[in-house]
Order: structure tokens, then sequence, then C-alpha cells
């Protein structure tokens, strides 16, 4: 279990935990695995509270921070993010964001109060990352930063590679391995078409022995589908020296997910998921519920690239987020075909030690198969 990149990284067990919440990170981290902070969605000036928090939380312990910062997207080249956001905001078509009011309107979910305005947010964009791996990085105990979707720019990869910190990315195609392995990263995520979140279709078994071949002597850590220490010894098996897991963590005691998204995954199947565009921009594997359908339906508005569907998104998310028990028939709930394994709500720190203790009850059962003698 003690693999080479447990190993340089200072950790028990190979255990990556991409997670939203600081809660889980330290849980994790400080149970002998490495909690990675999804930080898309924080100000630069929210990221350094919550690193600040988890410095002071686990001591010497690493942590990881995971960005988004894709090569292309609408508003590239323009590096002010007022410029990028107008950019974007020109691009969404007349009726979208009438269609998506109207669609929570038709669910009764509450509209914002008369006045409220919301700023376009602008998300996915280099603008908006860039700050965000300059905070990671004024941080000593931040050992790892990860780019959700694609190859870094070749500015931040030196940027993070100057700073001793690792940069890897996440793949979901033998394509886009290869990207990684060209562009120099320190690691690559191989993410099966299983996983939750950004996703590809290419399924586990089938993806990480293809990467792991691909990637050579780079460490490759296994995404997709994995929730337990079961998965976790086939994923090493196939030549992952880890496993990132982001699902199993949201019904955790320590993460912040509502009481009413838990919910929704303790009543979800593992065939409840669905890969939709119709939040991000980007294939997104996720709870199915009215809002995907609706999204995805013929007839109906196609659902926007990246940037722009999310800044479409905005305002719904907000009203959504407002009345979270009225709304799980359309709510952004990003999780992946585990979902279906999850039934239970325990600490992070004990979700670390049932991977480790049935991983060992694997390796025994594997053991005992061998002949005596």
């Amino acid at each position: 279990m003690l693999t080479k990149l447990a190993k340089q990284l200072g950790l028990d067990f190979p255990i990556f935990a991409f997670t939203h919440c600081r809660d889980v990170v330290a849980a994790v981290t400080n149970a002998g695995g490495i909690g990675v902070l999804g930080a898309t969605g924080f100000s630069p000036e929210k990221l350094q509270i919550e690193l600040d928090w988890i410095d002071d939380k686990v001591g010497n312990r690493p942590y990881g921070v995971d960005v988004i910062i894709p090569k292309r997207f609408e508003g590239r080249g323009e590096g002010n993010i007022d410029k990028q956001r107008e950019l974007v905001k020109s691009a969404i078509p007349d009726g979208y964001k009438e269609f998506a009011r109207n669609l929570l309107d038709e669910g009764g979910i509450p509209p914002l109060p008369p006045g409220k305005k919301l700023e376009d947010r602008l998300s996915m964009t280099d603008a908006i990352s860039a700050p965000l791996v300059d905070v990671a990085l004024s941080h000593k105990n931040c050992r790892l930063i990860a780019n959700a979707l694609g190859t870094p720019p070749e500015n931040v990869i030196k940027q993070v590679q100057d700073a001793g910190v690792m940069i890897g990315a996440l793949c979901g195609s033998p394509k886009h391995a290869q990207y990684h392995v060209d562009a120099g990263l320190d690691f690559i995520i191989a993410q099966g078409g299983e996983g939750g979140g950004h996703t590809g279709t290419i399924g586990s078994m089938v993806l990480w022995p293809e990467v792991v071949k691909i990637a050579g002597n780079i460490p490759v850590i296994a995404a997709g589908g994995i929730g337990s220490g079961r998965q976790m010894h086939a994923a090493l098996a196939l030549g992952a020296q880890g496993v990132w897991c982001g699902s199993i963590w949201l019904t955790t005691t320590d993460a912040e997910t509502s009481e009413a998204s838990k919910q929704s995954m303790f009543d979800a199947s593992s065939s409840d998921t669905v890969r939709s565009k119709s939040f991000t921009g980007k294939h997104v594997r996720m709870l199915r519920n009215k809002w995907t359908d609706a999204w995805d339906a013929p007839g109906n508005p196609d659902s926007l690239g990246s940037p722009m569907q999310m800044m479409m998104a905005g305002e719904s998310i907000v009203r959504m987020n407002r009345h979270p028990e009225k709304s799980q028939d359309y709510f952004f709930n990003p999780v992946g075909q585990i979902v279906g394994s999850m039934n239970k709500s325990i600490s992070a720190r004990d979700q670390v030690m049932e991977f480790v203790t049935e991983y060992l009850e694997v390796n025994e059962e594997l053991n005992n198969l061998l002949p005596e003698g």
C-alpha cells in the first residue's frame, strides 16, 4: 500500500480525497491520506482563509489544491477578467436564462427576493484560476496542484514546479494522458467514466492500465468508481500508485453537503446518474433529475459550452442553494456511480480506516488463494 508516490508525499496511505470541504481535507490528511481542496468557486481571499484554517489543523502534514485552468474556452486571450466576463455574457443566447427561470418556477422553487442583483459569475477560466494557484503556492503544506480539466498551461506548470510543488491533471482517455506526459507533469489522475464530476466515457478497468502504460515513470492515480478498500486494491493491482476519490466523502459527517442532498444520494442507485453538460457546459456525472432531463431533452435549448452554461445557470444555482429542501429535483449533485453504495454517514477519518481495513482483508483473501508450501 505504501507506494513510491505515497512515500514521496509523506503519506501513510495512498488515498487522495478530493473535496470542496476543508473539514474533510483536514480529517483525511490527519488520518494518513491526503486531502485535496477543490478551489473552483473560491475567490483568492476565500481560499486564503480556507488554507490558513487547514494549516492550523494539520501541522506539517501535506495537502493539495485542485483548480480548473482550461487551455481553450470562450474569451481566452482576453486577460482582463471584466473583458472575459463581458465576452462570455454576450455569447449566451436570448431566452436561455428565461428558460431556466421558468423551469424552477414550475418546480415551486421561490424566486430571488425583489431587488436582489447577482453578478454574472465567471468560472473555469485562467483569469479566475491563476490567482488561486498563487494563493495555494504561498502555503508550505500544499504539496500538489491538480488541474481538473486538461493539461495546464505551460506557464502554470513552470510556476508550480519551480516552487517545488508537484503538478498533475485528470484525464479520461489515453490521448489526453499522452498530452500530460508530453507536458512533463509530475502525476496523472486517470478517471474512468464511472466517476462523478467532469468525466469521460471510458470505464476505469480499461482506462487505468492504458494510462499506466503511457505514463511510464510518471505515477498514475486511479479515479472513477472508487469507494472501498477492495476497489483500491484493484486499482493498485492495475499499476496505479494511489486512488483519487471524491464522491465517497460527500455523505461523511464532516462534509458540508446539505442533508437534503445527502438523502438524495442515500436514496439513489448506481444507475441514477447521468453525464450532462447542463450545469457547467462540459460533461459532468451527477444525479439525474428534472433539470438534466429538461436541458438534455430534444426540442429544448441545448446546453451551452463552457463557461457560458455555468454563467447562465448562476441565478438558478443561487435559487436552489437558498432552498435545498425544495430543490432536489433540480439540484446540482455531482456524484459518481459509487453512489449506489453510499448508504450511511460516517466520519471522514472512519472512511479512511474502512478503506485500509478492507484493503488488508482483500490482501489476506488473495494470499489464502495461493497454494501452500
